[in-house]
C-alpha cells in the first residue's frame, strides 16, 4: 500500500491521474501505458512483468491480487498475452510477506524485462476512486507503515482510501465496489496495450 505523497516528493516525472467515475476512459490510461512501456523498451528492455502487490485478507489491498487474477483470466481466455508475465493472483498473491522472493526471482529469471508494479494506495479523500499511473519505482507497504523495497520501472495504483487511512484493520473496511471497479477499469486499460507482448502470461 502506497503513499501518493511520498512519491510526489520524489524526484520523479509527472503523476497521472484517471477518475474511474463517473465515466471512465480506458483508452486514455492505455495511451500513456503504452507511452511509458516505449520509453522503457527504447533503453534496450523487453518484456513486461506486471507484478500486483497485495493481499485477498483484507479489502481495501486486495487491488493487486483482484487485477492479476483479472488479467490471468483475460491470458487463458485468449491463449496468452504475447509478450507480458503476471505474477499476484487471488490464488498465489504478493505481498509483505514476499514481495522480496518475488522480486528476487523477477530479475532473475526475466532480465531486462520492463516490471510495472501495480498496488492499492491512499491519497487524498477527493482522489478516492481514481488510478494513478507514472514512470519510475514504486514504494509499498508504506500507507500502513512498513518499509519494504522499491519495486518496477512504472507504476499503477488504485486509490481506495484517504491519507489517514494508515490503520490496516480499518483497510478491511474499504468497500469491496470501489476496489473491483479500480480492479475493471485497471484490467481493462492494460488489455487495450496487449499488442505490444509476445510473452506467456505466467503466475
Amino acid at each position: 500500500m502506497s503513499v501518493l505523497d511520498y512519491l510526489s516528493a520524489r524526484s520523479r516525472p509527472e503523476i497521472f491521474y484517471y477518475n474511474t467515475r463517473p465515466e471512465y476512459h480506458p483508452h486514455r490510461l492505455a495511451k500513456k501505458l503504452a507511452e511509458l512501456i516505449r520509453e522503457e523498451m527504447r533503453g534496450g528492455k523487453q518484456g513486461i512483468v506486471f507484478l500486483c502487490i497485495g493481499t485477498d485478507r483484507s479489502t481495501g489491498d486486495s487491488l493487486g491480487p483482484l487485477i492479476g487474477h483479472k488479467l490471468l483470466e483475460r491470458s487463458q481466455e485468449n491463449a496468452g498475452f504475447r509478450q507480458a508475465a503476471v505474477f499476484g493472483t487471488l490464488d498465489r498473491p504478493v505481498h509483505a510477506m514476499n514481495l522480496e522472493q518475488y522480486h528476487a526471482f523477477v530479475r532473475k529469471n526475466f532480465p531486462g524485462r520492463v516490471i510495472v508494479a501495480i498496488d492499492a494506495s491512499v491519497g487524498n479523500r477527493e482522489h478516492v476512486g481514481y488510478v494513478t499511473l507514472g514512470k519510475g519505482a514504486l514504494k509499498p507497504g508504506l500507507g500502513v507503515s512498513k518499509n519494504l523495497s522499491e519495486v518496477g520501472d512504472i507504476f499503477i495504483t488504485g486509490i481506495v482510501g484517504g491519507c489517514t487511512s494508515f490503520d490496516p484493520v480499518m483497510l478491511q473496511s474499504i468497500r469491496l465496489s470501489i476496489v473491483m471497479r479500480l480492479a475493471d477499469c485497471i484490467c481493462e486499460s492494460i488489455c487495450l496495450v496487449e499488442n505490444l507482448w509476445d510473452f506467456p502470461s505466467v503466475v
